[in-house]
This record gives C-alpha cells, sequence and structure tokens, in this order.
C-alpha cells in the first residue's frame, strides 16, 4: 500500500507559476540614496560665493536675479526633510528686513540729500544732545531709494543663508567638520536645526487651531500659539541635553601638553594671520605683504585645526565623499562671487547705481551672466529621489494563481514517500 508523503501538498505547488517578488519601493532609492545626496560642505560654499556677490551690488535688478537664481536652485533639489523647509522662513525675514528698513528711512531720516520730497511728518523736537537724530520731518524719494536698494542688499543675504539651510543637512555637515571644531560645529547645528523646528511647530500649532475653529492669526492668535512653541522648544532641548550626554559627549582624550601648546600657537597665530593677510589684500598699501601673509596664516591655522582633532576620540561612520560635482557646486558659487569682485574694480557704477540724482538702474550685461553661473547645480546635481509613496504604482503586481476546482484536486499528482522496500 503505497503511503502519500508528507510532501504532497508542496508538489501541487511546483505547478503552480512561482510569484516573483519585486524588491520593496523603499530599497530603490535608498540603494541610490547617497548618490542623490552632495556634500553639505559644497552647498554652504555655493551660498557663501553667492552671498558674496550680494555683498557686493547694490543694483536691485542684479539682486533680484541673484535672488531668482537662489531660489530656483532651492526649488529643483529641496526634499522634505524638516530642515528644508526653513527657505520660506528666512524669505519672509528678508521681506521683514526690508520692510524695516524702509521704515527707519522714513520715521528716523536719511543721510541722504534729496530734493524730491514724498511727504513730510510732523517732526519730534529733541534735546541738544540727540543732534543729528531726527523723528518724522521730510521724506525724500533719493533717501527712500537708498533704503531700498541697502534693504534689498540684505534680504539677498539672507537668502542666500536660508538656501545653504535649506539644502544641507546639518547633521551630515557636522559630521564634516574636523575634529577640533567639533564642539563649536554642534552648537551651530543646534543653533541652526532650531529655526527648522520652530516653524514646523507654529504651522502644526496653527493648523491645530484652525481645526478648532479657534483664531490662528493676529496678537490674539500669535501669543497662544507662542507658549506652546517655547515649551515645545524646552522639551526638545532638554531631551537633546539627556542624549548628548548619554552618548558621552564633551569626551576628550589625552594629548600631551606640548601637543596643547603647539595646537594653541598655531591656531591663534594662523587667525591674526589670516586677518593681517585679509587687510593687506583688501587695503591698496599691502598689495606686496597681503597675500603672502594670507596663504601663511592659512596654512598655520589648518595645522592647529590638524593637530587639535586628537582631542576628539570620535570616530566617523560611512563620512561624505568629495566628488566632481561638489567641486562643481562650490567653484560655481567662488566663480559667482570673484566675477562679481572684478566687474566691481572695472565699472562701479553699474554695480552700484546713483541715487542722486535719481536715475533708473540699468541692467549689465557681464554682472548679469556672472550670475547665472551659479545655475550651474541645478543641471549638474541631480534633483532628490521620487517620494516612496509613488513607488508602488509602479512596481509589478505579483502574478495571482487562480483557485483550483475540485477537479484540479483531484487530479492532482500523488508523490509517495520513499520507503525501505524501494530502497
Amino acid at each position: 500500500m503505497a503511503r502519500r508523503g508528507p510532501s504532497a501538498r508542496g508538489a501541487g505547488d511546483t505547478h503552480r507559476p512561482r510569484a516573483t517578488h519585486p524588491a520593496h519601493p523603499a530599497h530603490s532609492p535608498r540603494r541610490g540614496h547617497r548618490s542623490h545626496h552632495l556634500h553639505p560642505l559644497a552647498w554652504w560654499l555655493w551660498a557663501l560665493g553667492l552671498g558674496t556677490a550680494a555683498s557686493r551690488t547694490t543694483n536691485p535688478l542684479l539682486l533680484a536675479l541673484l535672488i531668482a537664481v537662489a531660489g530656483y536652485v532651492v526649488a529643483t533639489h529641496r526634499t522634505d526633510a524638516p530642515w528644508a523647509r526653513s527657505y520660506t522662513a528666512f524669505v519672509k525675514l528678508g521681506l521683514a528686513v526690508l520692510v524695516v528698513r524702509l521704515a527707519f528711512a522714513v520715521v528716523l531720516g536719511s543721510p541722504i540729500p534729496g530734493t524730491h520730497t514724498l511727504l513730510v511728518l510732523p517732526e519730534v523736537p529733541l534735546p541738544d544732545w540727540a543732534q543729528g537724530i531726527r523723528l518724522g520731518g521730510r521724506v525724500t524719494a533719493e533717501g527712500v531709494l537708498f533704503a531700498l536698494y541697502d534693504g534689498l542688499r540684505l534680504a539677498a543675504l539672507l537668502i542666500c543663508v536660508g538656501a545653504a539651510n535649506a539644502l544641507a543637512n546639518p547633521a551630515r555637515l557636522l559630521k564634516s567638520l574636523p575634529g577640533a571644531l567639533y564642539e563649536a560645529g554642534v552648537a551651530v547645528v543646534v543653533a541652526m536645526t532650531f529655526a527648522p523646528h520652530l516653524v514646523a511647530d507654529v504651522q502644526r500649532l496653527r493648523a491645530a487651531r484652525r481645526l478648532r475653529g479657534r483664531p490662528d492669526r493676529g496678537l490674539r492668535g500669535l501669543a497662544q500659539v507662542g507658549l506652546p512653541v517655547l515649551e515645545g522648544a524646552l522639551e526638545r532641548s532638554v531631551a537633546l541635553a539627556a542624549a548628548m550626554d548619554s552618548r558621552g559627549y564633551g569626551r576628550t582624550a589625552e594629548v600631551p601638553a606640548r601637543v596643547r601648546r603647539t595646537t594653541a600657537a598655531l591656531t591663534l597665530g594662523g587667525l591674526l594671520g589670516v586677518c593681517a593677510g585679509t587687510y593687506g589684500v583688501l587695503t591698496a598699501a599691502g598689495g606686496t605683504y597681503g597675500l603672502p601673509v594670507l596663504l601663511t596664516g592659512l596654512a598655520a591655522a589648518l595645522a592647529g585645526l590638524r593637530l587639535g582633532g586628537r582631542r576628539s576620540p570620535r570616530t566617523r561612520y560611512r563620512p561624505d565623499p568629495w566628488g566632481v560635482r561638489a567641486s562643481l557646486v562650490a567653484a560655481s558659487g567662488a566663480a559667482v562671487a570673484v566675477l562679481l569682485v572684478l566687474c566691481e574694480a572695472y565699472d562701479a557704477a553699474a554695480l552700484h547705481p546713483g541715487v542722486v540724482p535719481l536715475t533708473t538702474p540699468d541692467l549689465p550685461l557681464w554682472p548679469a551672466a556672472a550670475l547665472l553661473v551659479g545655475l550651474l547645480p541645478s543641471f549638474a546635481v541631480p534633483g532628490p529621489p521620487p517620494p516612496a509613496a509613488s513607488a508602488p504604482a509602479t512596481t509589478a503586481a505579483p502574478t495571482r494563481t487562480p483557485t483550483p476546482t475540485p477537479a484540479t484536486r483531484v487530479a492532482a499528482p500523488t508523490v509517495l514517500s520513499p520507503s525501505k522496500e524501494d530502497a
């Protein structure tokens, strides 16, 4: 009598098509996850180059073009991370700085003389010791236009910083710092990540108040939202302090006293050399000694930072590589800064339009072309990967096996298990 083997059900399954299990949707982007990320220091160097260019001009057309360049790169490469949401806050902060600068020019007056009077405010008499300061009085078009140019430059600087904060991961930027700057880098990163979390908390609380039918605007809404935001910030600070303490933050390795003294001498001497060399480069009298002193001080400071890194016993897990794309991004920001400096030395009037007499600013060709070099990251660096939520729609559905009929179950082949007689 033949015995039914234990693998009869398995034998029946051998005739069914085996369903293929595609890779999980979240795994596909993660294989190229690090390839989509650029070195965070490259983004900061790019943004600092744009900020340097913004500080070299007061032409509103050039500043508007610079803001558009930074905004386009952020729009094409910003992710859904919490720190990336702070760019809108920096834009609003720049607009607030512009409005405050104009308000100061209207209320407190402007040192720019003008002949075109816009309005006359009631002037408040001040004592003799406050000479040179006035409240109210005549408001001229020249003074308001000068304040507009100056405030737009400050707003462009803030927007460049916001672009770097939105594109660069603060935690990965901390990993890229040398060991000697680890403690200072942690403080800076915590301060930089405070703004995105603050914006996220305000948006969350305002949305909750709107769902409850309570006002979320005005002074009343701001007062009722501010207290929970402050409480959340304090709780986050306590949790961060506990996490840093549990991870041994602040530990230092034992280094000889001779190495510590050498590190301090190189670092301080190098920083003094950098300051003296920078002053020599910027002044006409120090053109002969400025560049050598600057390079010597920079080399000494880097050597001091290298030696100071021995006091930090931490290790780096999967450090970010500096590739060709990072070099292109950093070089584009540096090229914008250098070209604007050269354009200012060649034709300063095009970068600083006058307000006395009133003239319409023109868009100079070569400075505008130099600012367009800042668009290189939008073409040289791939954008962020698509979100994981849209990935299941592109994956193939597993093959469904039709339910077998009773006839099929009867006709299923029977597999006999080997017995001693067969052996």
